[in-house]
């Protein structure tokens, strides 16, 4: 366990698609399987995939149906700004991109900031790809201060007016987004819809003239990600069920498919019951003898 280590799995997150392909590059050993399959034949250590979420396990070998489980939950998702579905816009000769705020943002803090693209792109038919174009595409800038002589007593910024981020000038022959996109991507053809996240492409970093600090975008709450995901892949062979819950949605209230509240992990815990005989009642045997941590980042202090 390293802060190098850190720092690559949260560079190379930058969407809670690429914060779980990224957490299948970790789980070393394990094997994936599908939830449309079997699940008979259950791995001992294993992990599935829904969407921006992923449940991954280790069982001892001589795990019962009814025997207790050690769960670590956390959450892929990050707030930020998303790129709409009809993003393109122009006003005085500047191609802006219309956004939408994702979870608690400070708006103050995406001023300013060169925010590279990120997410899955759907193609015409119907695939899902990844994409990740780690550059200063896109900024938000704020009024100079001789047009907001105000500005420094207090700062009220609108989502919508003052967080489009300007992406450059209006020749008249730029491609519009989806093509852009698309391009980026390598796609033969504009993509047919997106979930695509902006972030400060600046990497992780240790900080301060003793680098006693430390500093990186989504550490809310990727950084619970992979120290769960570190534990689990621990050498130290588990005494008990371990499993390890990265949810999405949590910045949006979790009331999704993938999202804590949604039906994924009691799924996948039936499932694992199932695969060693076991049935509803030991499934709640396991439960009242088993414990969960839910993982997040909280603020403490400010100087």
């Amino acid at each position: 366990m390293s802060l190098d280590e850190l720092s690559h799995y949260l560079d190379a997150s930058p969407s809670p698609w690429h914060a779980v392909d990224t957490a299948r590059g970790l789980l070393e050993g394990f094997a994936e399987v599908d939830e449309r399959d079997d699940w008979a034949e259950l791995p001992a250590e294993g992990y599935a995939i829904r969407d921006g979420a992923l449940i991954a396990w280790r069982l001892p070998a001589d795990h019962r149906a009814d025997d207790p489980l050690r769960i670590a939950g956390a959450h892929t998702d990050s707030p930020c700004l998303r790129v709409k579905p009809h993003p393109d816009e122009t006003a005085h000769g500047w191609r802006q991109l219309r956004v939408e705020v994702y979870g608690g943002i400070l708006n103050n803090s995406w001023l300013d900031r060169d925010l590279g693209v990120a997410g899955r792109l759907v193609t015409d038919g119907g695939d899902t790809v990844l994409v990740d174009v780690r550059a200063p595409i896109a900024r938000a800038p704020p009024l100079a201060v001789h047009l907001d002589r105000e500005v420094n007593k207090g700062l009220t910024l609108d989502p919508q007016q003052h967080l489009a981020p300007v992406w450059g000038v209006d020749s008249g022959t730029a491609p519009a987004f989806d093509e852009w996109i698309g391009e980026r991507a390598g796609l033969d053809a504009p993509p047919r819809w997106w979930e695509l996240c902006l972030y400060d492409v600046q990497p992780a970093a240790v900080l301060g003239a003793d680098g006693s600090l430390y500093a990186s975008g989504r550490l809310d709450n990727l950084l619970s990600c992979w120290a769960a995901l570190t534990a689990l892949t621990a050498p130290d062979a588990p005494r008990h069920a371990a499993l390890v819950v990265l949810n999405d949605h949590e910045e949006v209230g979790s009331a999704s498919t993938v999202g804590a509240a949604g039906p994924f992990l009691e799924t996948v815990l039936e499932r694992l019951v199932a695969s060693r005989g076991g049935g509803r009642d030991a499934l709640h045997r396991a439960l009242r003898r088993s414990a969960c941590v839910s993982a997040d980042n909280a603020h403490a202090v400010h100087p």
